[in-house]
């Protein structure tokens, strides 16, 4: 085992079904929001389907949706090599290769691996700044993980468009000041919003993430789900995130 990670690498228990995931404080740790997504994903989708999850990073998502589901088969595509070679090493940790599949490439020049109309659902924890938004991270990794350097919300939608199933299901989670602009380009292709679900970190603050279903060629119809609140007043979780993250509640 000590030959299977690198320097500055760790293996975090991910509290599910004995999953594990490697990972590095040197490039981007997965956090909450990915939680998050991969719940709301869990709540709302049936049977066998084949899901991809685009900008996978170290593979966090399929992990937490091979865990949650009962997917026929999971794709990871992520642009950066050093996290593909990591996401590839916590398959592999997991025993789940014939299961999850991390593949290499770029959304916006999809290669043969990716295969149109083939998927039932897409998944996407996609950067949430602008480009030139924000003050940009040192380490490139972390700056393309959370600004939109290679990849935006359009080339999102548009991959999803082209490799869905009609019907398909597209998961996002975003933040809120983007939803106007999101819900605009889904519907310009053809990606109606069904379903938001707001993230509040307590009662007496606004949402900071928003947590988005879509569907491809889906009939005009939005609900929105109960808001979800992450912390109580006194800083502990609240019953909903302890579920989520199949905790056990204090006393």
């Amino acid at each position: 085992m000590d030959n299977f990670l690198k320097k500055g690498e760790r293996i975090e228990d991910l509290g599910l079904n004995q999953l594990k995931i490697i990972q590095n404080p040197d490039f981007f740790c997965f956090g909450m929001d990915a939680v998050l997504l991969s719940w709301f994903v869990s709540q709302r989708i049936k049977g066998l389907v084949h899901i991809i999850d685009l900008g996978t990073g170290t593979g966090i998502i399929p992990l937490l949706l091979y865990g949650k589901t009962k997917a026929a088969s999971i794709t990871g595509v992520e642009i950066q090599p050093p996290l593909v070679e990591m996401a590839n090493r916590s398959i592999t940790l997991n025993g789940l290769s014939e299961k999850i599949k991390i593949i290499e490439g770029d959304i916006k020049n999809p290669g043969d691996e990716m295969i149109p109309n083939y998927y039932d659902v897409v998944v996407s924890n996609p950067p949430y700044m602008r480009a030139k938004a924000g003050l940009k991270n040192n380490c490139e990794t972390k700056t393309i993980s959370r600004h939109e350097v290679l990849c935006n919300i359009e080339d999102i939608l548009i991959f999803s468009k082209r490799m869905m199933k009609d019907h398909g299901r597209l998961f996002l989670i975003h933040r809120p000041e983007r939803l106007g602009d999101i819900m605009s380009l889904m519907r310009h292709y053809k990606i109606e919003v069904k379903q938001l679900q707001f993230i509040y970190p307590s009662i007496k603050k606004e949402a900071n993430l928003v947590l988005i279903e879509g569907r491809k060629s889906g009939k005009p119809g939005l609900k929105t789900a109960a808001p979800l609140i992450v912390y109580h007043e006194d800083g502990q979780y609240t019953p909903e995130i302890y579920d989520i993250y199949g905790m056990k509640r204090p006393e």
